[in-house]
């Protein structure tokens, strides 16, 4: 079994929601990556989502797009993500880790040796978000191929048939985008999400985590009552901007955020 459907099965047994940080690889400077990774898993998360950094990022927000300028300063590539998943495995063997990034940076090197050297760096799943499911025909079986589950992205716009492809291609999880526009945006609407998310229930089985508008703990309890997870992005990526000239800080920082949440969700079980 996968490690992500593994992590699922055993959140579900337990009654518990998934808290899912996103990162963007090599932010404020490529050796620190790992570091914050083993800070996340410490402050209570169940998959960490590793953003590949990309010069035109354009589902994201002005704060994840400074973390990937700060991230290329660096000159961080995709092998260097592959290194930092390698590192992180050598002390967490259990932690499911999602690429998320943009297909440029893939096709640079070819699907079939992205898909070797990220299962081989011991990663599980990848969120292409430039990549609709519909063209997913050629790439999504390489993946399988590797062991590493196709994850898609579903928005409030998204018609229910297309929602149906999506769900019949997915794998891993469904990435329910919150909120029109690009990440970091907005206020979030929990009855809302709620509501698109029922019809999803209907198509698939797939664990529905929902990302865009998850700031702090009761944001995440919010969201929780209706998904099966919580992604959280800006808030963290927002926190390593702040402390970049003192990047000591950060994990105490990333900590903070997520340990907030993570007590926010489990009170939902508890309660």
């Amino acid at each position: 079994m996968n490690r992500i459907d593994q992590r699922f099965a055993d959140l579900k047994a337990q009654g518990r929601k998934a808290l899912i940080p996103y990162i963007t690889a090599g932010d404020p400077a490529p050796g620190h990556t790992v570091s914050f990774m083993h800070a996340m898993v410490e402050a209570g998360a169940d998959i960490i989502e590793l953003g590949v950094p990309f010069s035109d990022p354009m589902a994201d927000g002005p704060v994840i797009q400074k973390a990937c300028e700060r991230a290329l300063k660096h000159g961080v590539r995709l092998s260097h993500l592959f290194a930092m998943v390698s590192e992180f495995r050598q002390h967490d063997t259990q932690t499911p880790v999602v690429l998320m990034g943009y297909l440029n940076p893939i096709e640079r090197i070819g699907l079939e040796a992205f898909a070797e050297q990220a299962a081989a760096a011991g990663v599980d799943g990848v969120l292409t978000v430039d990549m609709p499911p519909e063209e997913a025909s050629e790439f999504g079986p390489v993946l399988k191929a590797q062991g590493l589950a196709s994850i898609f992205l579903v928005a409030p716009t998204t018609s229910n048939d297309r929602a149906a492809t999506i769900c019949a291609h997915g794998e891993g999880y469904l990435y329910y985008v919150s909120l029109k526009g690009v990440t970091g945006s907005a206020i979030l609407d929990a009855d809302d999400v709620g509501r698109h998310l029922a019809p999803l229930r209907e198509m698939t089985d797939l664990p529905l985590c929902v990302g865009f508008g998850i700031r702090d703990g009761a944001s995440a309890a919010e969201v929780g009552k209706v998904a099966d997870g919580v992604i959280v992005g800006s808030a963290l990526v927002n926190r390593i901007a702040e402390n970049a000239q003192t990047p000591d800080r950060i994990n105490g920082e990333l900590k903070a955020v997520l340990g907030e949440m993570r007590q926010a969700l489990d009170a939902l079980s508890a309660g």
